[in-house]
């Protein structure tokens, strides 16, 4: 798996992991390959949590964004493919209040801890 969260493997959290710098962002992509697809669904797990089909809410600091925006960048074909990223501010409690659903409402997820 190609991110971040590669820490819960090998038992450190990389060097820029700081959770009051964090932000939290939507990413929503219309990949038009299957293949491709597929590549960035598990680009995406390295960084966040899926929400719905093609969408992933994804708490990240500043260097975490650039490398994620550079990885997609490697698998997605931007002449035919499109990735939107939505930054909502601060990965606090506020950030949970910024995403609003109709009908089945979906948590999103923390999967960001401290491996001792």
């Amino acid at each position: 798996m190609i991110g971040p969260r590669n820490h819960r493997r090998t038992g450190y959290l990389p060097a820029f992991y700081d959770p009051m710098s964090r932000h939290r962002y939507i990413v929503c992509y219309d990949v038009r390959d299957p293949k491709r697809l597929r590549k960035t669904y598990r680009t995406l797990m390295g960084y966040g949590d899926p929400f719905q089909y093609s969408v992933f809410v994804c708490d990240l600091a500043p260097a975490e964004r650039v490398l994620m925006e550079e990885a997609l960048r490697r698998v997605v074909k931007t002449r035919e493919d499109s990735v939107i990223i939505v930054n909502l501010g601060p990965a606090d409690k506020q950030a949970d209040r910024r995403i609003r659903t109709l009908g089945r409402r979906r948590k999103v997820g923390r999967r960001h801890g401290l491996i001792v």
